[in-house]
């Protein structure tokens, strides 16, 4: 189960009724958060959900709209007595951006762990979930990022039993392990099923539609896609200023043949988005105009 809240939807600078973008994921005990602007705290808070579990923050790219509000995130976890590690994961430079924006911010009681991305695809496995950031096409370096979770096949009780495999070892199988028993060797494929579908979250913003998106949204449950402009002229502003229309983002969620897309990141003067999007629908049927604070819990099919 993963429970996702869209913390904030706008993009370029904050407005009344408006934070800037960020994501959280809760999974197991364990949070991410993708971006964090200007009033990302705030938005945690308005939402209800702690910063305490907070171990990984991912950044798509170190405009300012996407990393102001890390300096006050980390006060604010140090001021709770954080003593676990914080990993922080983006693009080139991430150290050198982090020391800049922690001048303000020099002492903290927990150790920051930095993982910056150097391959235009990149994965990293921890807390129970495969993360991936991969390149995207804006006016300065900017990756977006899926996470997954795997589901093994269902446990097979005839053949454990068949095997002769003690019920106190079925455990250590269904969850990946092995076991020896008396010199035999007892591996989960013997009594797991084929994989079952797992649970996949995608993100980009700041961006246009690009193949690496597609590709990598395949498939997604939720597709979360910055949708800067809803209004049919500003086509050639999108195109100028590298980011994307919400019929352009409506076009990578069909292709891409994603659950849901919740559009984000949207131009201070695009107030009212939900105005425009009758006709994106007509393009992909399963698009939400995201306002802040909009969650979801995703669930494991049967």
């Amino acid at each position: 189960m993963l429970d996702v809240c869209l913390l904030g939807t706008g993009g370029m600078m904050p407005l009344p009724y408006r934070w800037l973008t960020a994501l959280m994921i809760r999974y197991n005990g364990s949070s991410v958060l993708i971006d964090c602007g200007e009033g990302t705290q705030i938005a945690i808070k308005e939402k209800g959900w702690s910063f305490k579990p907070i171990d990984v923050i991912c950044f798509t790219h170190y405009h300012g709209d996407h990393v102001s509000g890390l300096p006050g995130l980390l006060l604010t976890m140090g001021n709770a007595e954080r003593t676990e590690p914080l990993t922080l994961i983006g693009p080139k430079g991430l150290e050198r951006v982090v020391k800049a924006l922690r001048v303000i911010a020099p002492e903290l009681p927990f150790p920051i762990k930095y993982l910056e991305i150097t391959e235009p695809e990149q994965t990293f496995e921890m807390n129970g979930y495969r993360l991936k950031a991969f390149r995207v096409n804006h006016n300065v370096l900017c990756y977006g990022y899926t996470l997954e979770i795997d589901r093994a096949g269902r446990f097979d009780v005839e053949r454990a039993n068949a095997a002769g495999i003690p019920k106190r070892y079925w455990g250590t199988l269904q969850k990946g392990g092995t076991v020896e028993i008396e010199g035999n060797l007892y591996t989960p494929d013997m009594v797991l099923g084929p994989a079952r579908k797992g649970l996949k979250i995608a993100y980009c913003t700041d961006t246009r539609p690009t193949d690496s998106i597609r590709e990598n949204a395949m498939g997604s449950d939720l597709f979360v896609c910055e949708g800067m402009y809803g209004e049919k002229d500003k086509q050639k502003k999108a195109k100028e200023y590298k980011h994307m229309t919400f019929y352009e983002a409506a076009q990578l969620a069909k292709e891409a043949e994603v659950g849901e897309m919740w559009l984000t990141h949207y131009s201070p003067s695009l107030t009212r988005p939900e105005e425009y999007m009758d006709e994106v629908r007509q393009i992909f049927p399963q698009s939400v105009a995201a306002k802040d604070g909009r969650s979801v819990e995703l669930v494991f099919s049967e």
